[in-house]
């Protein structure tokens, strides 16, 4: 049997699997393991090299105080990753099918164009990302870590050829990945965890600047292509026949949510956690990747600066393959057509040789890139609080008020975030 079969025959017990689970033909705590994957996936969005970009220059500069938009940001990626999944799983479409149907062509045009806007801010993001850690780890010039990067991430999205499976797998294992290196370094600085849980408790906004900072993270943190992409690898995963069967799934998938986005939760807290703990005191001066790689080898010893870059090249290779997913999604659910995913490929990358080649500070238009993407957010947003609290189109399913209000009011904040963003920085250009 060749590899190919192998991974294929992977996809396709796995699918067998979870109709029989379905079924109630076959019951077992291990269950839940089938229908993980949707929510691991989109996970990585969240602690993608824009994470790193925006909590390195949290933590360095604002030390522990703005946690707290890391854990608000993370309860509200939760309740929309939910909605996303959830719409494909009872309607059998994605996000972005739904609103080519539901809305008028003017409307439809309008999403699709920011949202690829969008898809190309995330992907100068994770792209340069992956590419930064790369010439750095192996002491190459910038160019050449990202035509690595580029191979790398085409490699690994050629696995979804042979199923869902292989490629989920392949994306889990680079998430533990980041989230071990994050273990690691936690271990190795002095962290004050006092002063951490206050500010992850107890928020604040102040010092110059605080507020771009925390519209970079909400940007980095809850990712416009990452609530197109669940509603999608839910919507044919495992077909439910009847109202009880999606319910089943929509169990399975709301535990897989809470548990995925935990993780990047934590993994985001651990990144502003070390950053405060390595440079706020004394390094505060420290807001670039770059910059924070050289300074934690004479500060922590080379193992640190080497985990750092590991970290940072999983989640820029993980979350580059995610992006190409979620830009193919989103053009084929908007107009109806799709391009080869290296075309796809290499149109997302040419924003991020652009970037360096005209001598653009790769960690600005990563931190940036985030708070484009902040703007580009509430699209996605307002379209699946629509859908999933429309009775015609959800049905039993139909979204509570209480879900629908916690909804609308996400959504609002951050509006009101980018509002005062925008006055903040027209306020300095007067």
């Amino acid at each position: 049997m060749t590899t190919a079969q192998m991974q294929l025959g992977m996809t396709q017990r796995t699918t067998r699997a979870m109709s029989a689970a379905l079924a109630g033909r076959m019951s077992s705590p291990r269950s839940a393991l089938l229908f993980a994957g949707p929510a691991v996936v989109a996970s990585i969005a969240y602690i993608d090299p824009g994470n790193f970009a925006a909590n390195i220059e949290a933590g360095s500069r604002y030390g522990y105080a703005l946690l707290w938009v890391v854990v608000i940001a993370n309860l509200v990626a939760m309740l929309f990753q939910a909605l996303s999944a959830k719409l494909g799983i009872v309607t059998g479409r994605n996000l972005a099918e739904m609103s080519r149907e539901h809305f008028s062509k003017p409307v439809v045009y309008a999403m699709w164009a920011v949202s690829e806007l969008a898809a190309m801010a995330t992907d100068l993001a994770e792209f340069l990302g992956g590419a930064i850690g790369i010439s750095l780890l192996f002491h190459l010039p910038l160019m050449a870590g990202m035509v690595i990067t580029g191979i790398v991430t085409y490699a690994i999205l050629s696995a979804e050829k042979r199923g869902f499976r292989p490629l989920e797998l392949i994306i889990g294992g680079l998430v533990a990945a980041v989230a071990l290196a994050y273990v690691v370094e936690l271990s190795i600085v002095d962290v004050a965890w006092g002063d951490a849980a206050r500010g992850a408790l107890v928020p604040t906004l102040s010092g110059n600047g605080a507020v771009g900072v925390a519209v970079a993270m909400l940007g980095a943190t809850i990712m416009p292509h990452a609530i197109y992409l669940h509603s999608g690898l839910t919507q044919q995963r495992a077909p439910a026949r009847n109202d009880a069967q999606r319910s089943k799934l929509l169990r399975f998938s709301n535990r897989e949510v809470v548990i995925a986005l935990s993780m990047a939760g934590l993994v985001n807290m651990a990144m502003i956690v070390m950053a405060a703990a390595a440079f706020h005191n004394g390094h505060a001066d420290i807001v670039e990747i770059g910059a924070a790689y050289r300074s934690l080898a004479p500060l922590f010893g080379g193992g640190a600066a080497a985990v750092f870059l590991i970290a940072l090249i999983a989640s820029g290779v993980s979350s580059s393959v995610v992006g190409t997913m979620a830009g193919q999604m989103v053009m084929q659910g908007f107009v109806g057509f799709r391009i080869p995913v290296g075309v796809r490929r290499l149109a997302t990358m040419a924003p991020a040789f652009v970037v360096v080649a005209l001598g653009v500070n790769a960690t600005d238009a990563l931190v940036y890139s985030q708070m484009a993407l902040s703007f580009a957010l509430p699209v996605p947003m307002i379209a699946l609080v629509v859908f999933t609290s429309r009775r015609d189109i959800m049905g039993r399913f139909v979204n509570s008020r209480l879900v629908s209000a916690g909804a609308i009011v996400a959504t609002a904040a951050i509006v009101a975030l980018n509002v005062g963003l925008v006055l903040q920085t027209g306020l300095k250009a007067i």
